[in-house]
């Protein structure tokens, strides 16, 4: 099946032929279905709100964490680029008609003096134009303005990764969204040091680009909040890369060579997994807020670490009790209180367990990584929702599913997904090590079963691509989770250009 050209394509990318023969397999068999117990929710426990109390608290204890001796590390998958994001404007500039026709198109225009990137898209018509977007726009030249916006001659923007759009404006200038994640990474990331490690995740085509505009800016932002900031890359490893399958399950070919596509977000569990961390903070890059609204994100963040090292530290008190050997019968019942109320996973024929298996099971769940999961009030956005879901070894957990994962011509599965009350929006934050210091090894806390088969095409031929399982899903499947609701106000995604139009964005 395979020619010696694609062994030695194989071999460039760090991809094993058995690992081709697992891909292609699973293209024949699919992906099953998880088995759902429950959306999760505030009144089944499986989402729990923080009382005023308890908020300080957990602020407290984050703050006395990250002034210990310890390395935190805020996770920005920032390789996406932003073609979504100006799906409409291409629309237009392909449309049979020359003025705004659509509320989405008049609204753009409208309000064009309100982008934080005016400045610049005037000065590109300028250059390529002779004229100014107004005299452009006062000319019925709506196209040309957006073709200055989006095409390469202009400001590329609809090219370019959304980490290096301008967003916001502020007094003093214009920030991107990777700008306004390093500003974060100073006000809760930084520990006793002085220092902040932000890293981002990248696409090979625009690390240079990251990279200079690290340069021109970092003094700056070190200056202005008293810290050093380390500032790290990375890009989508080769090895994640899957092959696709033509309609029979065979390998697609173009032009006689092997088809590889980009493995999904779930090939970041690799990137995460070479961080060098205690505690990492992961968060979209197109989520980010000036700072007049920052406090609220702040405050936030700084809760769900309190809630995860305040977790940790208790599971490694147990963890420590188990291993030393000398338990009472009494002991393991708060073990497994804590890990059914406070872990939430849940084992239906745990009582039937003698003394020795009860250790080796209670060991096995203590011993992972963990993750405490901000999670806001479904309000229609798109975003995986959380679950009380079944693992392959029986228990019960909480999980991060996305509607592809979950049988939609099951009427009850259908309604528990529609009646969710909450959804994720990719605010995490993860312990990585074991309680003697070690970190754990990422990639055996994956599900392989949860990844998702999306149908593609390639030069007018269909074809089949596999995504490996999510970052935040099947890569995240047997971690420990705790679900804690968060302000909406914490949530302010921008997924089309005119989401930078909102109140939040301005």
């Amino acid at each position: 099946m395979l020619s010696e050209e694609d062994k030695q394509l194989l071999a460039k990318k760090g991809i094993s032929e058995e690992q081709i023969a697992e891909q292609l397999s699973c293209f024949e068999k699919g992906f099953p279905f998880l088995k759902l117990y429950a959306a999760a929710s505030v009144e089944n426990r499986g989402i729990v709100i923080a009382d005023e109390k308890s908020v300080d608290t957990y602020l407290d204890a984050w703050d006395n964490y990250k002034d210990g001796d310890r390395r935190i590390v805020k996770f920005v998958p920032a390789s996406g680029a932003a073609s979504r994001m100006f799906k409409n404007m291409f629309e237009f500039l392909g449309a049979d008609y020359d003025a705004p026709a659509t509320d989405f198109e008049k609204k753009f225009f409208g309000k064009i003096h309100s982008f934080a990137f005016f400045a610049d898209l005037d000065a590109a018509c300028v250059k390529n134009n002779s004229k100014g977007v107004d005299a452009l726009i006062a000319d019925g030249n709506y196209k040309a303005v957006v073709s200055n916006l989006l095409e390469s001659a202009g400001l590329n923007y609809g090219s370019l990764p959304k980490g290096l759009l301008k967003f916001h404006k502020y007094d003093d200038g214009v920030r991107t969204p990777m700008e306004e994640h390093l500003v974060e990474g100073a006000l809760y990331a930084a520990g006793k040091s002085g220092e902040a490690n932000v890293h981002f995740t990248v696409s090979t085509e625009h690390r240079e680009l990251f990279e200079k505009l690290v340069d021109e800016k970092v003094s700056m932002y070190s200056s202005k909040y008293g810290i050093k900031y380390n500032i790290s890359f990375s890009e989508q490893k080769p090895s994640t890369d899957t092959v696709a399958a033509d309609m029979d399950n065979k390998p697609f070919r173009d032009n006689g060579k092997l088809l590889f596509r980009p493995g999904g977000h779930g090939a970041l569990i690799e990137n995460l997994n070479d961080i060098d961390a205690d505690v990492v903070f992961v968060k979209n890059i197109d989520n980010v807020v000036p700072d007049r609204l920052k406090g609220e994100t702040v405050k936030y963040k700084k809760l769900l670490a309190g809630v995860l090292v305040t977790l940790q530290k208790q599971t490694f008190d147990y963890l420590q009790i188990l291993d030393g050997g000398h338990y009472r019968h009494d002991e393991l019942e708060n073990i497994i209180r804590f890990v059914q109320n406070q872990l939430h996973c849940r084992k239906e024929d745990i009582k039937d367990l003698e003394d020795t298996d009860l250790v080796i099971y209670l060991r096995k769940k203590l011993n992972r990584p963990m993750r405490v999961c901000g999670m806001v009030k479904n309000v229609g956005e798109p975003g995986g929702g959380p679950f009380l879901a079944y693992n392959q070894d029986g228990t019960v957990s909480l999980q991060i599913l996305e509607s592809s994962q979950i049988d939609m011509n099951d009427p009850e599965k259908k309604a528990m997904f529609e009646k969710g009350t909450h959804f994720n929006p990719v605010d995490l934050v993860c312990a990585v090590r074991n309680y003697k210091g070690e970190k754990f090894n990422l990639v055996d806390f994956v599900d392989k079963s949860t990844g998702f088969i999306s149908y593609k095409s390639k030069n007018g031929k269909e074809l089949k691509a596999l995504e490996l399982p999510g970052l935040w899903n099947g890569s995240m499947s047997d971690w420990n989770t705790v679900f804690v609701e968060v302000s909406l106000g914490t949530f302010n995604p921008v997924k089309t250009v005119n989401d930078l139009l909102r109140e939040q964005h301005q």
